[in-house]
């Protein structure tokens, strides 16, 4: 093959099968491969490394293979300056872009190496020309024409996060998905992480869907936001509106969350619900006026925490919060990722994977839900991060809060 390009990479090559994914990749992209050199690690903390001949019949695949490979940690022995092309469309890249990956990633430019300010997957790479140039992750929705951007996989390196028993507690959390491990073990790893962020300063983010009310576990969670473990909540019109119907009527998709059993005229609730809080205004205003007493909506309001509700086409009402523009509303989810130390996935699929797709790799993500598929779906976009515990939702969650909120008793 005609272009070739010598890779390294470092890390838990055999544990995590990083290796064994860098070379099907290879060939999936339509390229080949010369395995260089290749160095086990003789301990658990002592990494691996590999050295790899990558080559391709053309120029342009060879790019498209360098930049694939990016999201396992590959990266150029020799990545020399990044090249730059100009965009000549509004929301469109120049052809041949550099489509970025979350982990932190630095740009060779003029001969310095630059860090990335936000890594997010999926985007392009915008140059911002000063005195101190700055690069930073940029969605193909606003790109503006004659912006700079980063073009094929020279110039650039990135960095993957390796945790080791030594680096905290998160860090025992070794498989992807856990189904099997000792729940109140798992839980402590949890609360212990959230724990650490909190200790570094920095926020503890959660996505939620309308399974943290169906089963339940919305007293547990109202606890954890009193007990300041709940400092930003993604999630869409579901997990509020049903909050909220659970407060105002005791259901949750007109079941009565204390017996178990539908009422009569319960379906009507949640739109009900819905009607109430847009006649005051908003959820902030329902609480202010009083209408609003009680649920996770009503504690994140009155201990100041931040919300964010994107819907999605299958929403009533929606409530008047809910950001109905998926772009706005992903720009209002960025908006509020800056400082998170932790991040905590119950229940929801579609947010879960919305919310791993801009967060950084960097940021230890756990995510919980009685369906092993929705971790594997978050790994399989790229969260390589991602930790899945398969479990109820609603008995993690009381367990979470008896471990973070002394005072909250089951029940």
């Amino acid at each position: 093959m005609a272009h070739n390009e010598i890779v390294e990479i470092r890390g838990h090559l055999i544990d995590t099968a990083s290796l064994s994914k860098v070379l099907n990749d290879i060939h999936e992209y339509g390229g080949d491969y010369d395995v260089e050199q290749f160095d086990i690690g003789h301990g658990t903390d002592d990494p691996s490394y590999a050295r790899i001949n990558v080559s391709a019949d053309a120029e342009e695949t060879l790019q498209r293979i360098l930049m694939r490979l990016q999201i396992h940690g590959v990266n150029q022995v020799d990545p020399g300056e990044a090249e730059v092309g100009v965009a000549e469309l509004d929301g469109v890249f120049p052809d041949g872009f550099y489509s970025s990956t979350n982990l932190v990633t630095h740009v060779r430019i003029d001969g310095h190496w630059v860090q990335v300010q936000n890594p997010e997957m999926d985007c392009g790479l915008v140059v911002d020309d000063g005195a101190q140039p700055a690069v930073r992750t940029l969605p193909m929705s606003d790109v503006r024409s004659g912006m700079r951007i980063v073009c094929g996989a020279s110039g650039i390196k990135v960095t993957v996060p390796i945790s080791t028993k030594e680096e905290g507690s998160f860090g025992f959390m070794e498989s992807d998905v856990s189904s099997e491990k000792p729940q109140a073990v798992l839980v402590r790893q949890v609360a212990d992480g959230m724990r650490e962020a909190k200790e570094a300063g920095q926020s503890v983010l959660w996505v939620g869907g309308p399974g943290v009310v169906h089963t339940g576990a919305a007293p547990a969670m109202v606890a954890l936001v009193e007990a300041g473990y709940v400092d930003v909540l993604f999630a869409g019109n579901a997990l509020a509106t049903h909050d909220i119907e659970s407060a105002l009527y005791g259901t949750s998709l007109g079941i009565d969350l204390a017996r178990g059993q539908g009422v009569e005229h319960g379906h009507e609730h949640h739109i009900r619900a819905i009607n109430t809080i847009r006649k005051a205004g908003s959820i902030r205003a329902a609480v202010e006026q009083g209408v609003l007493t009680s649920g996770i909506m009503h504690a994140l309001v009155t201990h100041g925490k931040e919300f964010v509700l994107v819907g999605s086409v299958r929403d009533d009402g929606p409530l008047p919060d809910v950001y109905t523009d998926v772009i706005e509303g992903q720009r209002a989810m960025c908006d509020k990722l800056e400082g998170a130390g932790f991040c905590l996935m119950v229940a929801t699929m579609l947010h879960s994977v919305a919310t791993g797709n801009i967060l950084p790799a960097s940021v230890p993500l756990v995510c919980v839900d009685i369906n092993p598929a929705t971790v594997t779906k978050l790994a399989d976009r790229g969260s390589s991060q991602a930790r899945g515990i398969v479990t109820d939702v609603g008995l993690f969650l009381e367990q979470l809060a008896m471990e973070l909120a002394p005072t909250y008793r089951r029940g």
